[in-house]
C-alpha cells in the first residue's frame, strides 16, 4: 500500500505510490466535454476517490499548486515528474474529454501519447467508468495552474515511450491476482480499494525482469526505494503479529503497536488513508487478512548470549532507550515500541538497518497522531556498533536470530540515504 510503486526501480517511477495520472499531460485532445464541475455530489465523490488512490502525492509538490505537478520521481532508467492535473488547457487537463481522462486511467493512453506506468494505469485498469468520471468532474473544477511540465528524463532505450506499446501487449493485465481469500460484500469491497484505486500491488508486489508486477507473488513485498515494501499477504501479516484492528488503526492514524508508517508509507497515510470512511478502511483491511484471517505468530524467544550482543545492548542503552524505553515499550507520541516491532522481526533486516542509519524525520499524521524525529546514527556510529545494535534488537524483541553482518550493513551504508 505505499505511494510511489516499484515501477520506479523498473519501467517507471512511484511508487508510493501515486496517482500519476498524466505522464504525458500538455497535449490537447479534440473534443473536450465540459466538466461536470455543476454535480456537488459527483465532484464531492472524486474528491474522497482523490485522497482514497493518493493523487497529490504525485501531483502535488510541498511548495507548488495543488495537482500542478512537479514530483520528481527518480529511477534507475532515469527520472519522472508527475504532471499537471489541473484544467490548465495548456498544460494541464483542460483539454480532455471525459473519455480521454478514462482511457488514461484504464488503457495507459493520454491524448497523442502512451503513458509510461509510472501513473499506475496496470491497477487503474480495473476502475470503475462512474468512478473515473467522478475523479475527472473533481480535477475539472480545480482552479486552473499555468505550470509546464518536464518531460520524463530517460536514459536510452527507455526514452523511446512506443516501447510501452509491446511492454503493454505483454503485460497488460485486466484483472490483478489476489494474495487472500474471500467472497463477502465487505472483502469485494476492500479488493477493489486495496488492488485498484489503492493499487497497492504496485510497490508491494515482486517485479520481473522487464517491471512487470509478478502476479503468481502479490503483495509478498518487494525492495523499493531506501525502505522496502513490506510483505502484506495474509501469511506475512499473521508473520509479523498484526491483527486486523491494529491493520485499520495504523491505515488511520500511522502508528499501531507493530510500528510507525515510514518511508513512502508515510505519505499513503497522511495523504491518503487517515482521510477514508473507517468503513472503508475496515473492507481493505478485510481484505488483506480474507474474510478467515490467520491469528498473528507469537514471538519465538531468543537467546541472548555472546559478546556482540552485550555490546549491543550497551548500544541501545546509550543512544536509543532515552526514546525507545529501556524495556524496548516506546513512548506515545515520541517513538514506537522495539518489542514486536514489524522491522525489527522481519527475517529481512534491510529496513532496520537504513532506519538506524538514515533515522525518520518528524511525523505528523494530524491532529491524533504524531512521532518526533529520530536522528540517523550513520555519522556516529560504525558498522560493526550498528551491527551489534541490529542483532540485540532482533534477538531481544524480533524473535530473530542475531546473524546480520558488518558487510550487510556495509552495504546498505554504501547505497546512500542520509541523516535527518
Amino acid at each position: 500500500m505505499m505511494k510511489p510503486s516499484y515501477l520506479a526501480t523498473a519501467l517507471s517511477a512511484v511508487a508510493g505510490a501515486a496517482l500519476l495520472l498524466l505522464s504525458g499531460c500538455g497535449t490537447k485532445g479534440e473534443g473536450a466535454s465540459a466538466p461536470s464541475a455543476n454535480n456537488k455530489e459527483m465532484v464531492e465523490r472524486g474528491r474522497y476517490l482523490a485522497k482514497a488512490g493518493d493523487c497529490a502525492a504525485c501531483h502535488t509538490t510541498p511548495s507548488g499548486a495543488t495537482y500542478a505537478g512537479g514530483v520528481e520521481l527518480s529511477s534507475p532508467y532515469g527520472k519522472f515528474y508527475g504532471t499537471n492535473i489541473t484544467p490548465d488547457k495548456e498544460h494541464g487537463i483542460g483539454t480532455w474529454s471525459r473519455d480521454d481522462f478514462y482511457q488514461a486511467l484504464h488503457d495507459g493512453k493520454a491524448p497523442g501519447k502512451t503513458l509510461y506506468p509510472a501513473m499506475p494505469y496496470t491497477s487503474y485498469r480495473g476502475l470503475s467508468r462512474e468512478d473515473s468520471d467522478a475523479l475527472y468532474a473533481y480535477f475539472m473544477q480545480l482552479k486552473p495552474a499555468a505550470v509546464p511540465n518536464r518531460e520524463p528524463d530517460l536514459k536510452f532505450p527507455y526514452n523511446m515511450r512506443f516501447g510501452m506499446g509491446i511492454w503493454n501487449m505483454m503485460f497488460l493485465q485486466d484483472k490483478l491476482s489476489d494474495a487472500s481469500t474471500g467472497s463477502s460484500a465487505e472483502w469485494k469491497r476492500g479488493q477493489y480499494l486495496t488492488n485498484t484505486l489503492g493499487h497497492c500491488a504496485e510497490c508491494h508486489t515482486p517485479r520481473g525482469a522487464l517491471g512487470q508486477m509478478d502476479l503468481s507473488r502479490t503483495l509478498t513485498g518487494n525492495r523499493m526505494a531506501r525502505i522496502g515494501a513490506t510483505d502484506i499477504t495474509p501469511a506475512g501479516l499473521s508473520a509479523a503479529g498484526w491483527t486486523p484492528h491494529d491493520m485499520q488503526t495504523f491505515l488511520a492514524t500511522g502508528v499501531a503497536p507493530q510500528g510507525s508508517a515510514t518511508g513512502e508509507m508515510f505519505e499513503v497515510v497522511h495523504m491518503s488513508t487517515r482521510h477514508m470512511k473507517p468503513e472503508d478502511l475496515k473492507a481493505m483491511t478485510t481484505y488483506l487478512f480474507g474474510d478467515k484471517p490467520l491469528a498473528p505468530q507469537a514471538l519465538k524467544p531468543v537467546a541472548l548470549t555472546g559478546a556482540d550482543i552485550d555490546a549491543g545492548k550497551r548500544t541501545y542503552i546509550a543512544v536509543c532507550a532515552g526514546c525507545h524505553s529501556l524495556d524496548g515499550g516506546g513512548k506515545p507520541h515520541v517513538a514506537v515500541a522495539m518489542k514486536g516491532n514489524t522491522s525489527v522481526r522481519s527475517t529481512d533486516p534491510h529496513n532496520l538497518i537504513a532506519v538506524t542509519l538514515d533515522g525518520i524525520k518528524a511525523q505528523h499524521f494530524g491532529e491524533q497522531e504524531s512521532m518526533q524525529e529520530m536522528p540517523g546514527f550513520a555519522g556516529k556510529l560504525s558498522d560493526k556498533e550498528v551491527t551489534d545494535l541490529v542483532n540485540f534488537l532482533r534477538a531481544s524483541w524480533g524473535g530473530q536470530s542475531a546473524k546480520v553482518t558488518e558487510a550487510q550493513v556495509r552495504a546498505i551504508r554504501e547505497e546512500g540515504g542520509g541523516q535527518h
